[in-house]
């Protein structure tokens, strides 16, 4: 049975921090190691088009490009991405609240796969990045309960170093009982701790 999560807490709280976001902070390192946080903007702008159209199987252009092929860029972002972020996040939950959206397979950064991987992986994209973003700007960060257990449980499907290569860095351990948070993002293999 298909399982439908509601990306609209994690994106409301991405949506959130976007929009606390000073132009001096463009150019701060984040907890993803190559990207600034114009460069992770960047990012969300493109995967918030991207999920959209996998949600609505609308296989194209923005669907087929792998990721790595080309690195998201500050330089690349909009004059309007305060306003153009938020929208885009809103219409990739309207996209993913509908119920064929996790139906049959659909296709993300080049990879064909079961729609219903493909929305929790969208989940877990707005809760990871939020958390990046958040922190590369001195934020708080909230995410509700459902939207963490999903995302640990996508990412403890694999926790092997080759496997996660270009996806996500090596796991850090975190202790036992560590708080919901701290698991998920460990397993996205960032420090919990992590400051600029």
């Amino acid at each position: 049975m298909t399982v439908m999560l509601d990306l609209e807490p994690p994106a409301r709280q991405m949506a959130l921090v976007v929009g606390n976001i000073t132009d001096d902070r463009l150019g701060a390192p984040t907890p993803c190691e190559a990207s600034t946080v114009g460069d992770l903007l960047h990012h969300v702008l493109g995967l918030s088009i991207a999920f959209r159209a996998a949600a609505r199987k609308e296989l194209g252009p923005a669907t087929r490009v792998d990721p790595g092929s080309s690195p998201p860029s500050a330089a690349l972002l909009p004059e309007d991405w305060r306003d153009r972020i938020p929208r885009l996040l809103d219409e990739l939950v309207d996209a993913w609240r509908e119920p064929a959206a996790w139906e049959g397979t659909t296709q993300a950064g080049g990879v064909t796969l079961p729609a219903e991987e493909a929305g929790r992986v969208a989940l877990n994209e707005l809760v990871l990045h939020g958390w990046d973003l958040a922190r590369a700007t001195g934020q708080e960060y909230t995410c509700d309960d459902t939207s963490l257990r999903a995302s640990i449980d996508l990412l403890s499907r694999s926790t092997d170093e080759a496997d996660r290569a270009g996806a996500f860095g090596p796991v850090v351990q975190v202790p036992p009982g560590a708080p919901l948070l701290d698991r998920a993002v460990g397993l996205g293999g960032r420090q919990p701790s992590w400051t600029p």
